[in-house]
């Protein structure tokens, strides 16, 4: 009963939540879809981390669009080996863990280090900041040390499997039982994210901005230059 729980219950109802969640905020808040920019208070540490979280992040989604989303019959079809595809993801994915650890390292200090950011941030945001650090720690973990022990896991033979099964409402319970317990950490903490979404500002994530390379220029005029011709 428990894995029926965790494992159809729990993922249906953190989608539930984050889907009627955005609906929610997008038809009666949509003023707060945003994340509001910090810039003012501090800006050398968020130079450095806010990109590096970013980069991190968008490489680690769509390497777990290739290794979940992906069956492996595709990739047997294209000719991509096991030894390829293990190589890719080892070094491809250690690399975006730790850029994304370390910029939500640098993000976390910062909240708490300098005091205009800290005074304006939320319980949501300082939230948001420590359970993307776990998460992120604990994939990093498992991508950089848990491909090289004995007993290494495929994901794509159980977790890559039972995630599908959600999406055409057959959910294969049974696969999750016996997968490590880092892995199943991993995947529970990640679902609870989604359910959080809607009430941090993680929410501006499903804002593409398409618009932008097509937005008209904005003009700036330097202060000191316009106080001199005024003058």
């Amino acid at each position: 009963m428990s894995d029926i729980f965790w494992w159809v219950i729990f993922p249906y109802a953190s989608l539930t939540i984050m889907i009627l969640g955005l609906l929610y905020r997008f038809a009666f808040r949509q003023l707060t879809w945003a994340a509001p920019s910090t810039e003012f208070f501090e800006k050398k540490w968020l130079r450095f981390g806010s990109p590096l979280f970013h980069w991190g992040i968008i490489f680690a989604f769509f390497g777990h669009i290739m290794g979940i989303v992906i069956p492996m019959s595709f990739y047997d079809a294209i000719g991509v080996s096991d030894d390829l595809y293990h190589m890719g993801a080892v070094y491809g994915g250690s690399l975006a863990g730790i850029v994304m650890v370390a910029g939500l390292i640098i993000l976390l200090i910062r909240k708490i280090v300098f005091d205009p950011v800290r005074v304006h941030a939320t319980f949501a945001d300082f939230y948001s900041v420590i359970a993307l650090l776990v998460i992120a720690a604990i994939g990093t973990y498992i991508t950089v040390f848990g491909n090289f022990t004995p007993e290494e896991f495929d994901y794509r033979t159980a977790i890559g499997p039972w995630f599908r099964s959600l999406f055409i409402l057959n959910p294969q319970y049974e696969l999750m039982t016996n997968i490590p317990f880092i892995f199943k950490l991993h995947t529970l903490l990640a679902f609870g994210l989604f359910a959080s979404i809607p009430f941090t500002r993680l929410i501006h994530f499903y804002s593409i901005p398409v618009a932008y390379t097509t937005r008209a220029p904005q003009q700036y005029r330097s202060r000191a230059q316009y106080k001199k011709r005024s003058s």
